[in-house]
């Protein structure tokens, strides 16, 4: 994991002992094609490999996850109620007890019944208290199993939120500034894309904010198409996103964002509203290398100063030119 700058998480862990066990071939497949290619595996990658090889094998195992969760609870409770049992309070009253029935056993008249039974009531009142003690604590761990199997899920559901845009379906900012951190960090070679969609607060003044995000999708899903060889796309915020290109020169990425620049310029929308069709939907590109001393900060500030020079430039176009 060290070596391929993988982070010391539970998922990576769960992902690299499969990998190793060789348990799940297409995985190992996968993974080997990733650091064929890259020589890491980006944080991207795996939470993709882990949701679609580990998470969707252990969602499958739900109900065996959960009866394994009831038998610990049942464990505890045992466990908790053996030693509600042996509390001093009640060994206290149990010596007390055979002290003073051995009293009575000892004198030398023979013990009667009257003798007896404070010691016998005495016994049970103690044991019906811890009786409803143990009630509760069972009430109470029952009710800790329904908030595990609860936050089970809902922690599922905020990993998976927390990678993606609601939206776009695209990865979201928080994906791309970890997938960047790490590509500086390992000074692995790459460019980066940056575009942003032209006069899009015109289309949200003039034709609504849904249709907005019917742009916003569709430009999403034409990116997704180009996501091919390790790029990976991300809504960078607004109408803004971003391709992270692995191995590849500044060339051709340039070449790339030219190709997307032309794709979604043919694209058209159809207003819901009124039927009728909207084209004219173009989108301003910069791009940058990662070049020795790069760092997230400074990789990123070029790519937005080519970005906003072809914006000042005329807009629909790609910069450097």
């Amino acid at each position: 994991m060290v070596k391929h700058h993988v982070p010391a998480t539970p998922a990576n862990y769960a992902l690299w002992y499969t990998y190793v066990d060789q348990t799940i071939p297409e995985l190992n497949a996968e993974v080997d094609a990733i650091l064929k290619d890259f020589d890491i595996l980006p944080p991207v990658n795996i939470n993709t490999l882990y949701r679609n090889h580990i998470a969707g094998k252990a969602e499958v195992s739900l109900h065996e996850l959960k009866h394994n969760m009831e038998a610990l609870v049942t464990e505890v409770s045992s466990s908790m109620t053996d030693a509600i049992s042996d509390t001093s309070q009640f060994s206290k009253v149990l010596e007390q007890s055979f002290d003073g029935l051995s009293s009575s056993l000892g004198s030398e008249r023979n013990p009667t019944l009257d003798d007896v039974m404070p010691m016998i009531k005495r016994l049970v009142d103690e044991a019906s208290d811890i009786r409803h003690s143990t009630d509760f604590i069972h009430g109470q761990l029952q009710n800790a199993s329904d908030e595990i199997t609860r936050l089970k899920a809902q922690l599922a559901k905020v990993q998976c939120n927390a990678m993606f845009d609601s939206l776009t379906s695209l990865y979201n900012r928080g994906a791309f500034d970890a997938d960047m951190t790490m590509f500086c960090d390992a000074k692995q070679p790459m460019s980066l894309i940056l575009l942003d969609i032209d006069h899009f607060k015109k289309f949200n003044d003039e034709l609504g904010h849904l249709f907005g995000d019917t742009i916003l999708k569709g430009i999403s899903q034409r990116l997704k198409q180009a996501c091919r060889g390790g790029i990976t796309a991300y809504r960078f915020g607004g109408e803004e996103f971003a391709l992270i290109v692995p191995n590849k020169s500044l060339r051709v990425a340039r070449q790339m964002a030219d190709a997307l620049r032309l794709t979604i310029e043919k694209m058209t929308i159809k207003d819901r509203k009124n039927g009728t069709t909207v084209g004219n939907i173009t989108a301003s590109f910069g791009v940058a290398e990662f070049v020795t001393g790069d760092s997230y900060t400074s990789l990123v500030d070029r790519a937005d100063q080519q970005l906003y020079d072809a914006k000042r430039s005329g807009r629909n176009r790609v910069m450097p030119f």
